[in-house]
C-alpha cells in the first residue's frame, strides 16, 4: 500500500512538473517567434541586393563577399561552421564578367533600328567580347537529335549567320519520353550546337538574364524581347505567333529571313574559367544525444544574375528566400527551446549557373542521406499574401507541423501539392535533393502583390512584401522546431 502511494505521488509530481513546464516552453517559443521582424529581414535583403555585391553572380568576387557577410551573421548568432570548421563548401564555378550593356542594332531596307537595354534586349551573360554582324536564320529549338528524328538545322545553312532560337524542346509531356529530350533542353547545348553548325552569333528569343549558358571563344550572343522577334519576322513576311504554333507539331521549322536583314551584336566581357564559388553552411547541433545525428536542412540559393552593364539586384530571386532563412536561423539559434535534431542551413552558390551548389552538396554530404529527415527550399519567398508548399501532401507527418503553425499563428492561405517526378531538366535546388531520395519541400509565396521582375534589373526591394517574409521566417522557425522535436518521426 505504501509503495502504491509513493508511485501515485511521483506520478502527481511529474504531471505537476509537466503542467508547469509547458507554459514556460510555450512562452520561450513565442519569444523566439516575436523576435522575428519584417524590418530586420527587409534589411537583410537590402544588404544582399545592394550595389556592392553587383547582383551576386556565382564565382565573382562580389558573390564571395556576400557569402562572407552571411557566414559572419551565422557566426554572430552562434551558428556553427558545418564543414570541418568552415562555413564554406567551395567548388569550381567559371563566370564571365560583363562590363557594359553592349549594343544591338538591326538594318533592313535602308532603315536602321538601335535597340535599347533593358526594354529590348539583355547582353549574354557568357557572351564572348567583340562585335558580330550577320544575316538571320531562325532555327526553332536549335536541336540536332538524329536518334529522335529531329534536326533544326537540316534544311538551312547558318554558316556565318546569326541564328534566332527558342528555349525548351518540342516534346512537352512530363513522362519517360521526356528523358530522351532532356539533354537537348540545356542552354549550353544549344549554343554549342549553333557554333558547331557554323553560326557566327546568336539571338535567344526571350529576354531573360541567364548565367546558365556557356562561354564559347568568339561567339557573341544576346537575349531579345518578343517584340524584337516579331519585328524581324514581320519584315520577313512571317507571323511569329503562327511560327511558334508550328513548333508544337514535333516537326522542325527553320528558315532564313530575307536577304539584307542584318543584326549587329556587340559585347564587352571577360571570362574567368578558373574561378570558384561556394555554399555557405552553418549548423545548430541537436540537443538530444541520439537524435542530433539526424538533420533537417533549410536551404535557398544566394546567387543571382550579376551585372550586365547594370546590376540585377535579385531582391525577390532570391534575396528574399535567403533573408527569410537568416531570420529563422537567428531565432532558432537564440531560442531557449533547443532542437533535438540538428538543423543545417545551406545558402547555395551556382543555382543560376546550373544548380552547381546543390549538386556539389549532394555529392559531398555533411550528413548521410539516411540521416537527413527532410530538406525545405526557399526560392522567391517575398511577394504575396499566401504560401504554397510543393510536395507537402506527400509527407503529411512532416507537413502537419507547418500546417499547425500556420493555423495557430499565421492564418495565411496555405496550399500544398503532392510530389510528382520531373522527367525533364531539373530547375531548382530542391529537385537535386528529391533525386537523392530526400523528403523535400519547396516553400513559395502565392497571390503576388507587386509585379514579378524575373531576372530583371527592376527586381529590387520595392517589389517585396515584408510582412510575408516575416511570416515565412516564423513558419520556418516554428515548423522546423516542431519537426526537430517530434520523437515519433
Amino acid at each position: 500500500m505504501k509503495y502504491k502511494t509513493e508511485i501515485l505521488f511521483l506520478s502527481f509530481l511529474m504531471l505537476l512538473y509537466t503542467a508547469s513546464a509547458q507554459p514556460e516552453q510555450d512562452k520561450a517559443l513565442l519569444n523566439g517567434f516575436h523576435s522575428i521582424s519584417s524590418h530586420e529581414i527587409l534589411g537583410f535583403v537590402e544588404e544582399l541586393s545592394s550595389e556592392k555585391y553587383k547582383g551576386r553572380l556565382s564565382g565573382s568576387p562580389e558573390y564571395l563577399e556576400a557569402a562572407k557577410w552571411c557566414a559572419d551573421k551565422f557566426s554572430e548568432w552562434g551558428i556553427l561552421p558545418a564543414n570541418k570548421g568552415s562555413y564554406f563548401q567551395r567548388f569550381p564555378n567559371a563566370f564571365t564578367e560583363v562590363y557594359s550593356t553592349g549594343s544591338l542594332s538591326y538594318s533592313f531596307d535602308s532603315k536602321e533600328t538601335q535597340y535599347s537595354f533593358p526594354d529590348d534586349y539583355f547582353p549574354g551573360s557568357n557572351s564572348a567580347s567583340g562585335t558580330v554582324t550577320g544575316e538571320l536564320v531562325y532555327v526553332g529549338f536549335g536541336i540536332t537529335a538524329l536518334e529522335l528524328g529531329y534536326d533544326s538545322y537540316e534544311n538551312v545553312d547558318v554558316k556565318g549567320k546569326i541564328v534566332i532560337l527558342e528555349s525548351g524542346v518540342p516534346y512537352t509531356k512530363n513522362d519517360t519520353v521526356q528523358v530522351k529530350w532532356t539533354p537537348y533542353a540545356y542552354h549550353r547545348y544549344k549554343l554549342e550546337n549553333a557554333l558547331a553548325h557554323g553560326a557566327a552569333g546568336l539571338l535567344y528569343a526571350g529576354k531573360t538574364a541567364n548565367p546558365n549558358t556557356i562561354h564559347l571563344e568568339n561567339f557573341i550572343y544576346a537575349h531579345i524581347d518578343k517584340k524584337v522577334v516579331q519585328q524581324l519576322f514581320s519584315d520577313s513576311g512571317k507571323n511569329y505567333d503562327e511560327v511558334k504554333k508550328k513548333l508544337g507539331t514535333m516537326e522542325p521549322f527553320s528558315f532564313a529571313l530575307n536577304t539584307g536583314q542584318q543584326v549587329t551584336i556587340s559585347a564587352e566581357t571577360k571570362h574567368f574559367p578558373m574561378a570558384e564559388s561556394c555554399n555557405v553552411v552553418g549548423v545548430i547541433e541537436g540537443s538530444d544525444p541520439v537524435l542530433k545525428d539526424e538533420v533537417i536542412i533549410v536551404g535557398g540559393h544566394l546567387d543571382g544574375q550579376g551585372y550586365l552593364g547594370e546590376t540585377f539586384p535579385g531582391a525577390l530571386d532570391n534575396g528574399s528566400g535567403v533573408a527569410d532563412i537568416l531570420g529563422a536561423a537567428k531565432a532558432l539559434a537564440q531560442s531557449d527551446v533547443k532542437p533535438k535534431r540538428s538543423v543545417l542551413f545551406i545558402l547555395f552558390g551556382g543555382e543560376e549557373c546550373g544548380l552547381y551548389g546543390s549538386k556539389y552538396y549532394v555529392s559531398n554530404l555533411l550528413f548521410p542521406v539516411d540521416k537527413t529527415l527532410m530538406m525545405i527550399n526557399l526560392d522567391m519567398v517575398g511577394n504575396g499574401t499566401g504560401f504554397f508548399v510543393s510536395n507537402g501532401k506527400t509527407f503529411p507527418g512532416l507537413f502537419r507541423h507547418f500546417e499547425q503553425v500556420n493555423k495557430n499563428y499565421l492564418h495565411r492561405e496555405m496550399k500544398a501539392s503532392e510530389q510528382r517526378k520531373n522527367y525533364g531538366r531539373p530547375r531548382s535546388d530542391a529537385s537535386i535533393f528529391e533525386n537523392a531520395g530526400i523528403a523535400t519541400f519547396s516553400l513559395w509565396t502565392s497571390n503576388s502583390v507587386h509585379p514579378v521582375y524575373y531576372h530583371h534589373p527592376l527586381d529590387k526591394t520595392d517589389v517585396l512584401t515584408p510582412e510575408i517574409m516575416e511570416d515565412a521566417a516564423k513558419l520556418i522557425y516554428l515548423g522546423v522546431l516542431g519537426v526537430a522535436n517530434d520523437e515519433n518521426l
